[in-house]
């Protein structure tokens, strides 16, 4: 039965790694899914079928807890799936997040306290090498707790999403990182049950300090980095349970997670050591002016958008979060098929952090059938905004915003944005001139080639559609 489960473990690995290898490209996706839902289906019947042979001997095996909880989570899990609109996808994960780092602290407390029926030993008398596993696992499962909840909250809006910077707050970090590590010594010597705590306090601490100084035009890079943790979370569960499926699992979703934050922050120009750190997101502007404020903006109508673009020889639309909660994208999808007919080139421009999580404007546009052939990121399309007749910006606030090439004091300074500034004429929709997730004013708004279309991103998309018709 073992030679089995094993087996099996290995069938489920090779379609984890499928699974992150279809996750990759939009194209691929779908079957990339039905490929982790498959080794995840795998993993679980077979965990449950080889469990009295995995176990050590005499280890008392509940079914029924077992049974229970598939019973309460799976309806659950299938309600949110089914219910949660994709401009809660961000938060959700978060949400996620934070149970796998919670599950992480759970069991290595049931193995600190009950190691003989994991086979490490006996209570007070745990192997060191269990000790040191179980550390880094409740260190990393804490701070993946917390600071996933932060981010819940942040991207809920029930906090605000301007980064909470306080005094001291690198020595405060690194100090509370250096005891931790201390306690780790101190229980991997002594087996102390108030070391074993004490990493879990000031882990749980190092979680709320690590992502509140974090703003919210970084909040992307933070999901993509907890899900690193998320996954080093998972590994260490999977050594205190000799599970070896779950050390390869948590081992891919973790250095994927850290290779995708590193691949986002050399995007955005940030230093991952600041994003492990806690480091980046400054201090905020205050809000912008409403459109009866001091500074005039040219103001437009659907009927002017609609002229400007079908006269256009080459538009590319720029989604950003406006989009996602207007759930506006089968309207912009449309819009670019009649756009297309009277012979208008249409490209759609995504930045690596448009949204609220890395791919959200990719899932978007997938989910309304616009082609992948038409989707360009950042680094490829820039350079065409120059010769561009119209960008049509859709919400996208903080990623077409000057001031990070030309605000040193901005908190998004140096953060490479779509150069829509460019074009000859930016169609830009937006509620209000208010400032973006990051609560910086956006000078583009008052641009000279910039027309304001104010309202909301799918009925303005549905009325310009309608003046193309």
């Amino acid at each position: 039965m073992l030679e089995f489960a094993y087996l099996a473990y290995i069938v489920a690995a090779i379609c984890f790694i499928l699974a992150l290898r279809g996750l990759s490209s939009p194209e691929t996706a779908r079957m990339g899914n039905i490929y982790g839902m498959t080794g995840m289906g795998i993993a679980v019947l077979v965990t449950l079928i080889a469990m009295p042979q995995i176990l050590p001997p005499d280890t008392p095996i509940r079914i029924w807890l077992i049974i229970l909880g598939i019973v309460i989570g799976a309806p659950i899990g299938t309600y949110i799936a089914l219910k949660i609109p994709m401009t809660a996808l961000p938060q959700l994960v978060a949400a996620f997040h934070s149970l796998v780092g919670l599950a992480a602290v759970f069991v290595a407390a049931a193995a600190f306290y009950n190691p003989s029926a994991y086979g490490i030993g006996s209570f007070g008398d745990i192997a060191v090498a269990s000790l040191i596993e179980m550390s880094i696992g409740v260190a990393i499962g804490a701070i993946t707790f917390t600071g996933s909840v932060v981010a819940f909250t942040k991207l809920q809006g029930l906090v605000s999403g301007n980064p909470l910077v306080f005094p001291l707050q690198h020595p405060l970090n690194a100090g509370l990182a250096v005891l931790t590590v201390i306690l780790v010594i101190i229980l991997c010597s002594t087996n102390s049950e108030l070391a074993f705590w004490l990493i879990v306090l000031i882990s749980l601490a190092l979680g709320l300090l690590l992502i509140l100084p974090i703003g919210g035009a970084d909040m992307p890079v933070v999901i993509s980095m907890l899900n690193s943790y998320s996954g080093w979370a998972a590994a260490g569960i999977g050594f205190t349970l000799q599970n070896q499926l779950l050390i390869v699992t948590g081992a891919l979703v973790g250095a994927s997670g850290a290779i995708l934050s590193y691949i986002m922050c050399k995007g955005m120009n940030r230093s991952i050591f600041n994003v492990i750190l806690g480091g980046f997101g400054g201090e905020s502007a205050g809000p912008a002016a409403g459109p009866g404020g001091p500074r005039n903006v040219k103001q437009g109508s659907a009927d002017d958008a609609a002229f400007i673009m079908k006269n256009a020889q080459n538009v590319i639309v720029v989604p950003g979060y406006g989009m996602a909660v207007a759930q506006a994208q089968h309207a912009v999808r449309e819009m670019g098929e009649l756009l297309k007919a009277e012979g208008v080139n249409v490209k759609y421009a995504i930045h690596p952090v448009a949204g609220r999580m890395p791919g959200h404007m990719n899932v978007l546009l997938a989910e309304a059938n616009v082609p992948y052939d038409e989707v360009f990121e950042l680094e490829d399309i820039n350079r065409d905004f120059a010769s561009c007749d119209v960008a049509y910006v859709i919400g996208a606030n903080d990623v077409t915003n000057p001031a990070a090439k030309t605000d040193p004091t901005s908190s998004i300074y140096g953060m490479p944005i779509l150069d829509v500034e460019k074009a000859k004429t930016v169609l830009f929709v937006k509620r209000s001139l208010g400032s973006g997730y990051a609560g910086v004013d956006n000078e583009l708004f008052f641009r000279d080639n910039t027309m304001m279309l104010f309202g909301d991103a799918k009925k303005m998309t549905e009325e310009i559609v309608k003046g193309l018709e």
